[in-house]
C-alpha cells in the first residue's frame, strides 16, 4: 500500500470517519436551525447527503483496509 503501514491507513480511515460524523452532526443542527427559522434547507440537505455518502465511502475503505490486514496476517502464518 505504499509507504504507509496498514495500520496507519486505518488509523488515516478512522479520523476521516469521525470528521465526518461531526461533519453530518453539525449538518443536521444547520438543518434544524434554517427550518426553525424559515429558511430555505433544500442546499443544507443537499450538502448533508454528500456527507452521509462520503461516510459510507470512508467506511467501505476501512473495510478495505480491514481485509488487507487480515489477509496480511493470514500470508505471515
Amino acid at each position: 500500500m505504499g509507504a504507509m503501514t496498514h495500520r496507519e491507513y486505518l488509523a488515516q480511515a478512522d479520523r476521516l470517519i469521525a470528521e465526518c460524523k461531526d461533519r453530518i452532526a453539525r449538518q443536521r443542527e444547520i438543518i434544524a436551525s434554517a427550518y426553525e427559522n424559515g429558511h430555505p434547507t433544500v442546499l443544507p440537505v443537499s450538502l448533508l447527503r454528500v456527507l452521509e455518502e462520503n461516510l459510507r465511502s470512508f467506511e467501505k475503505y476501512r473495510l478495505l483496509i480491514l481485509g488487507q490486514i487480515k489477509k496480511a496476517q493470514a500470508q505471515q502464518q
